[in-house]
């Protein structure tokens, strides 16, 4: 077994996941993890239908898209997206990038989810920002991307796009996608009943993001720690 096989397997397992449970079709979305302790990430490849996908065909690039398995396949377009959250983000690592449908449905309405369940806010954070339209896998994205990365959400709009969910592993990252999936759809049908929708109280919210932003320090702290260690 090489050494980047088992990241290769996480992303490949996750992907399927995320196809089965319909946050993904065709070849939109992607996936990437972070290779512990090095500049390298396992990501999903370019333009490859992910029914029938094989393991193999997951690419292992470092930050500079050069390839560090050559698979013959190109890395997905939006991993200099992926690669500058891992940047800008040192509690990073892991990247889900999904079209879920309720929360595509506010990327259309250039709408941010307040914060609305604290099961949620505690593990995304306390407002779900969009990102600024750019076309897929430009330079403008990224710069989009980064611009909101300050407020150490672990979920993000991209808007007229689809959804970006973080965390410290792929199980963590695609939970967030989830739970971002659930309050979207509900915000959603909330709103349809043309009645006020209530937000939790401010000092609620001010705990979750002291809660989130906790959880991110230790995970910066542990990677540290580790790459003194290596």
């Amino acid at each position: 077994m090489g050494k980047y096989d088992i990241y290769k397997k996480q992303v490949f397992d996750c992907i399927m996941e995320l196809v089965s449970e319909g946050y993904v079709q065709g070849t939109g979305g992607n996936v990437s993890l972070r290779v512990e302790g090095e500049d390298v990430i396992a990501v999903t490849p370019s333009q490859r239908e992910y029914h029938g996908m094989t393991v193999d065909e997951i690419c292992v690039v470092d930050f500079d898209l050069k390839p560090v398995v050559d698979n013959g396949l190109k890395p997905s377009m939006e991993t200099g997206m992926h690669i500058a959250v891992y940047k800008n983000r040192t509690d990073v690592g892991a990247v889900v990038h999904t079209h879920q449908i309720y929360a595509s449905v506010f990327a259309l309405l250039n709408q941010p989810i307040p914060a609305l369940f604290d099961e949620v806010s505690m593990t995304i954070g306390a407002l779900i920002e969009v990102v600024p339209y750019a076309l897929s896998g430009s330079p403008q994205l990224i710069e989009n991307v980064k611009s909101k990365l300050g407020n150490r959400s672990n979920c993000y709009l991209l808007q007229n796009h689809g959804a970006l969910s973080l965390g410290p592993d792929l199980a963590r990252a695609k939970r967030c996608a989830e739970l971002l999936e659930k309050e979207a759809k509900v915000y959603c049908l909330a709103l349809s009943t043309g009645k006020e929708v209530t937000v939790l109280p401010q000092n609620i919210q001010e705990m979750m993001g002291k809660i989130v932003a906790g959880k991110q320090d230790a995970e910066i702290k542990r990677r540290e720690e580790t790459k003194t260690k290596v």
